[in-house]
């Protein structure tokens, strides 16, 4: 049974599984369990969760939509004593979901805000990868438009540290193909999909493999996913990185051709590397025809 606090209480930010139901620490077990009322980003998925483990304890929501609103009245219940958890739905919160105004509004306050770690899906990915692990950039998800999409990795192409990103299933193909313009079909990737569950499958390649791998087999479509891409290295072609993310950027004002040939005079590097794929070349040769 939960027990109110001399003091203001405590918000523990409890990990939960991204899969395995195994993955659930003995800690944040206990604490699910002692906490005066646990805050979720889907009451139904938390409740299921809960009862795996015989646990009962009244649950609040806490998502997107409503979190500006619910912010006050949990602060104020922390401040009056009450121990409260905030999970998500999986992994662990405020890595790409809801939370960061409660646990701000929370410290604000006054009110102590305790870690209880657990399983993140993107560092899951990075550990199993065999790509560089030790400098690193979470991006989360990307702008689900095309370009968009592009325009941000344009601004990453040059980056030296490993990329990570979570994509949805509906929109993987189409990321990964974006990822192999803008990067280059060569640089190397891997696609981590449904991690701790039954159908976990980790890909390693350079993005054009993936790229194939991905459209040629529907099952590496289904689930969630975490991509990683490997940084520019030290030995890397500079002006060939920095042509890419010029030619990204103009690609979606400009044909081709001209794209590629501002891009190459910018940046000093060869116009036919700027190119990521065979279906660069082939939008080349329509450019340069359409502009004779």
């Amino acid at each position: 049974m939960a027990v109110s606090n001399p003091g203001p209480g405590v918000l523990h930010v409890v990990a939960t599984p991204i899969g395995n139901l195994g993955d659930l620490s003995p800690r944040a077990l206990a604490v699910l369990r002692a906490v005066a009322a646990i805050c979720a980003e889907d009451t139904r998925h938390t409740r299921q969760l809960l009862a795996h483990f015989g646990v009962e304890r009244p649950l609040l929501a806490l998502h997107q939509h409503n979190e500006d609103a619910a912010a006050a009245p949990l602060v104020a219940r922390l401040l009056a004593g009450e121990d409260l958890a905030l999970v998500s739905d999986a992994g662990t919160p405020l890595v790409s979901d809801p939370g960061f105004r409660l646990v701000r509004a929370a410290r604000a306050a006054g009110v102590k805000v305790s870690p209880v770690p657990g399983a993140c899906a993107f560092v899951a990915a990075l550990s199993v990868a065999g790509l560089p692990s030790d400098r690193f950039v979470f991006e989360g998800f990307l702008p689900a438009k095309s370009a968009a999409r592009r325009e941000r990795l344009a601004a990453l192409a040059g980056e030296a540290r490993t990329l990570a990103f979570y994509e949805s299933s509906h929109r993987i193909l189409g990321t990964l193909e974006d990822m192999r313009d803008v990067f280059g079909a060569e640089r190397p990737a891997v696609l981590a999909r449904e991690l701790t569950k039954l159908f976990e499958t980790v890909l390693d390649g350079d993005l054009a493999t993936l790229c194939a791998r991905v459209a040629a087999d529907a099952d590496q479509r289904r689930g969630e996913f975490v991509v990683l891409v490997q940084g520019v290295g030290e030995d890397a072609d500079a002006r060939v990185a920095e042509g890419r993310r010029i030619y990204a950027a103009l690609s979606v004002h400009l044909p081709p051709s001209t794209a590629a040939r501002v891009a190459a005079e910018l940046s000093g590097a060869p116009r036919k590397a700027l190119y990521g794929s065979g279906a660069g070349d082939a939008g080349e040769r329509a450019g340069d025809a359409g502009e004779a």
